[in-house]
């Protein structure tokens, strides 16, 4: 439950505080998130899905999800850069739960 909170922070919050208040330097805190931010946070929940894929296998498709949710509101609906994005980000997250869940088991 904590988990979705920060990710609902992380992929929903930040996005709307990017277009509410950033200004001039909204470009500069979109660059850091699509390309350190998220990607890290991927990393971040398949590792945690890793340590238990039969439960939490979910996670990566979440985070994805609910970063294309979050872009699509507070930037442009529909735009399929964004779905590319999204896409990486699972990717992403799966590689990292695969990693972690095969390195779980051989211990």
């Amino acid at each position: 439950m904590i988990w979705f909170i920060i990710a609902v922070f992380l992929m929903l919050g930040i996005p709307w505080l990017a277009v509410t208040f950033s200004g001039m330097n909204g470009m500069a805190i979109c660059f850091i998130l699509f390309f350190a931010v998220n990607p890290l946070f991927s990393i971040f929940s398949g590792i945690l899905a890793g340590n238990d894929v039969k439960k939490l296998w979910v996670l990566p498709i979440d985070t994805a999800g609910l970063f294309i949710l979050g872009v699509w509101i507070f930037f442009d609906i529909g735009e399929p850069a964004f779905l590319l994005y999204g896409s990486a980000y699972l990717v992403i997250g799966i590689i990292a739960m695969l990693i972690n869940g095969f390195i779980k088991r051989r211990k």
